[in-house]
């Protein structure tokens, strides 16, 4: 019998390699995204305090208005920018990017480029 490949554990490996070495601290904090089938969640975050200091997602009242009748990936870029400017209008001008274990391309790619667009540097 063939068994199904589990993507997600995969990725949650990844994930976890990854975070060994990518920490956030409150002068550079961590922009963590995750990607469901149909919407797509980015927060910012303070590892050493435990904190999530900024959170941007596409299931908020205010950004389903902004993307309602946009794809999924220009959703993201919108998600993106929102982020970096709730992120720059608490002082947070520097983060270090967790694409989660997703691979950086479409939709992750689009969230990071909105947030560079928005000012914020990496």
């Amino acid at each position: 019998m063939i068994s199904k490949i589990d993507k997600n554990a995969d990725r949650i490996q990844r994930h976890k390699r990854v975070r060994k070495k990518v920490s956030g601290t409150a002068e550079c904090p961590r922009l963590s995204v995750y990607r469901s089938l149909n919407h797509i969640y980015a927060q910012i975050i303070d590892d050493v305090a435990g904190n999530t200091l900024v959170a941007c997602s596409t299931v908020e009242k205010s950004v389903i208005e902004m993307v309602k009748d946009l794809s999924k990936k220009d959703a993201a870029k919108v998600v993106g920018q929102e982020v970096a400017k709730r992120a720059l209008a608490k002082g947070i001008e520097t983060v270090v990017f967790d694409r989660g274990g997703y691979i950086y391309t479409g939709r992750v790619q689009s969230v990071a480029d909105g947030a560079r667009e928005a000012g914020l540097k990496f």
